[in-house]
């Protein structure tokens, strides 16, 4: 099975990007299932449904979000009737939505996906490990591949997460900070690994807002209201391919494709 994880889709420009881009991508890569990280899609912050929608027309199998899953009122009832858009499973009991979902190939090969959140300098949720534990044994038998979307901000704790699913998961792929890092790996245990994808958004740009919004904020510490940047931009993402026999990673690579 061969997937092709997005990074973190950055409003317009993420999306106008993936429409330029993303079916040569599945067809240059014989991918199988397309994930993405859509939690910044709607102007940079969270997601509506109808821009999952367009997602899914895109291409898309599957939507995780992670700390902006609630940037949109409208985002808390569509999650709960959307099972392809998940949020991060170690959230409270009681939030809508759930942390995991089941997508199968025309095959019928199923690949699993669970979104963990870290906590460090991080909004205060359950510990991602134990609620890892417990989705891989809800999973259990129901998917033939697991894939892990680790939305964190720190690289010790994707880095830890990964070898704490070494071998448990088919990849653990880190989403969140927005730029891509040269780190992919197969771990010990055969779990493909990579800090973080990146962002599919406008390439001048302070992790995708106007970088001068962005300026003034640190020098002044006054509130201000950030803006999607305009301009061209790129596509980040994995593409992991997994062994029908070991459910492992054979092969993991970073794409960046520019407009």
């Amino acid at each position: 099975m061969n997937v092709l994880f997005i990074g973190d889709i950055m409003g317009e420009p993420g999306r106008r990007v993936l429409l330029k881009h993303l079916s040569r991508a599945i067809e240059d890569h014989q991918i199988d299932l397309v994930v993405g990280n859509g939690e910044n899609a709607a102007g940079g912050f969270g997601i509506t449904p109808d821009i999952a929608e367009e997602l899914f027309d895109l291409g898309l199998s599957a939507i995780t979000l992670g700390n902006h899953a609630w940037d949109k009122r409208e985002a808390m009832e569509y999650l709960q009737k959307e099972s392809r858009v998940i949020r991060p499973a170690n959230y409270p009991d009681g939030v809508p939505g759930k942390g995991a979902c089941v997508i199968e190939t025309v095959q019928g090969e199923r690949l699993g996906i669970v979104q963990l959140m870290g906590r460090v300098f991080m909004p205060m949720v359950d510990c991602p490990f134990r609620v890892a534990e417990r989705e891989l044994s809800q999973l259990e038998n129901q998917a033939d591949y697991i894939l892990v979307d680790m939305h964190a901000e720190t690289t010790s704790e994707k880095m830890a997460m990964g070898y704490f699913l070494d071998g448990k998961v088919s990849a653990v792929l880190g989403t969140h900070t927005h730029v891509q890092t040269a780190d992919e790996q197969i771990l010990p245990q055969g779990t493909g690994y990579l800090t973080d994808v990146g962002m599919t958004g406008p390439v001048q740009s302070v992790i995708g807002m106007k970088p001068n919004l962005v300026i003034q904020k640190f020098l002044t510490q006054l509130p201000r209201r950030f803006e999607v940047a305009p301009g061209p931009s790129v596509l980040c993402a994995a593409v992991v391919e997994f062994d029908s026999t070991t459910k492992k990673t054979n092969k993991i690579s970073r794409l960046r494709l520019f407009e």
